[in-house]
């Protein structure tokens, strides 16, 4: 069974080209277009059990005071082409991670083929981007069914290069085109082993649907984790909102323009941190929000802008992937000669939060290498509090994070 599927991103980068979904899209008396996204129920449930899974596993990994801002989506991806590459336990693993047991690889990439070539344009005033690539170093042998099966269902483009700091530079350079400049570095080194990487980039920027005007920008006080204030510029808009509050928490869903994108709001209840907040967050809870009626209610959401990075290898051994970052690694669908392992994991995101609306990028990277080498009526953000940004029709979740200390100009 088909399950349609909402999204949130907008610019799209598909095989090094830009899809481009904006306003300078749509002409004079032209009706906006929302285009709804459809992938299997089993895959959509699968990808979203994934996403949460990835983000309490995430939260025990990683400083309690500092910001968090991930894309599972990006992950997902990233390690569904590595998925191709891998056998045996190794690609059990990896499919267990994904929470995607018991479904075939080609419906897995067929899935992914959808989600590249459908959320770019599933909303005509957001723009997404969405790019796969495959650098390898050169002399390295790539066998031609891998390369191919990311051709066909990631779109990916596959480059041979001396691994030198020209290549780096140039590995860095796609990932900044393909994030409109957001993130600028995402290879630091290329180690002596390195003998390939695999990289999603995925691009966000939307309008809100109902904006915030900047007249009603006002200096507000921040409440931190460990008892200490700071000054933010607090953003409020009042409109109809889906919400849903639970014991922990209330949360609240922030359309962008033709709604088929949204960003959700989680704000922690009583004594409850936002950490103890999202170790309790359920996808039976994300699918309340989601069936709520709409709401008057003032919401308030400081202005600022982060960038986060962050190694995924612990993350992930803690999520089943365990061989794969090891000598018995089983990657002969890559090179059967070799003896490949997944030396890293990593990925790098931003996010800015204005009046008008929210860009958002996130690359995933993947360095792989030789062994021999109730709702209230107004909720304001005013302590640390939680956000999540996903695709109505597909429910896709393209970014979650965790916002405690917000650099609020």
């Amino acid at each position: 069974m088909n399950k349609i599927l909402t999204s949130l991103f907008a610019p799209v980068v598909v095989a090094g080209m830009w899809v481009s979904c904006t306003n300078d899209n749509v002409g004079p008396g032209e009706v906006n277009k929302v285009n709804p996204i459809q992938i299997s129920s089993r895959i959509s449930e699968g990808t979203n059990d994934f996403a949460f899974k990835f983000l309490h596993t995430l939260q025990k990994t990683q400083p309690a005071n500092e910001n968090m801002f991930v894309s599972p989506l990006s992950l997902h991806m990233a390690l569904g082409m590595l998925l191709n590459g891998a056998e045996e336990g190794t690609a059990d693993e990896i499919r267990k991670a994904l929470e995607m047991e018991g479904v075939s690889i080609d419906d897995l990439n067929n899935a992914y083929k959808t989600l590249i070539n459908d959320l770019p344009v599933a909303d005509s005033k957001v723009t997404l981007g969405l790019a796969n690539s495959i650098w390898y170093k050169s002399g390295f042998d790539v066998k031609p069914d891998f390369q191919t099966v990311l051709k066909n269902s990631f779109n990916a483009q596959a480059t041979g290069l001396p691994f030198d700091n020209a290549a780096k530079a140039k590995i860095n350079q796609w990932a900044s085109d393909k994030t409109n400049g957001k993130i600028q570095q995402v290879i630091e080194e290329i180690k002596p082993d390195h003998v390939m990487f695999l990289l999603n980039a995925l691009y966000f920027k939307g309008d809100w649907k109902h904006q915030f005007d900047a007249k009603k920008t006002v200096d507000e006080t921040f409440r931190l984790q460990n008892g200490s204030e700071k000054p933010v510029k607090m953003m409020f808009a009042k409109s109809s909102f889906k919400t849903f509050s639970a014991e922990a928490y209330s949360m609240v869903r922030l359309p962008y323009a033709n709604g088929q994108f949204n960003m959700t709001l989680l704000v922690p209840k009583g004594q409850n941190t936002v950490d103890e907040m999202l170790s309790s967050l359920n996808p039976d809870d994300w699918e309340r929000l989601g069936n709520a009626p709409e709401t008057s209610i003032e919401v308030g959401l400081p202005r600022f802008t982060l960038k986060y990075s962050a190694q995924l290898k612990e993350t992930l051994k803690k999520m089943f992937i365990q061989k794969a970052f090891t000598s018995e690694a089983e990657l002969g669908k890559i090179n059967e000669k070799a003896d490949l392992f997944v030396d890293f994991v990593k990925q790098d995101t931003y996010l800015g939060i204005d009046e008008k609306g929210t860009e958002a990028a996130a690359v995933t990277s993947i360095g792989v290498g030789v062994t021999s080498a109730g709702p209230n009526n107004r909720i304001v953000c005013d302590r640390p509090f939680a956000l999540i940004i996903s695709e109505n029709t597909s429910n896709t979740i393209l970014f979650m994070g965790r916002i405690n200390n917000p650099e609020s100009k």
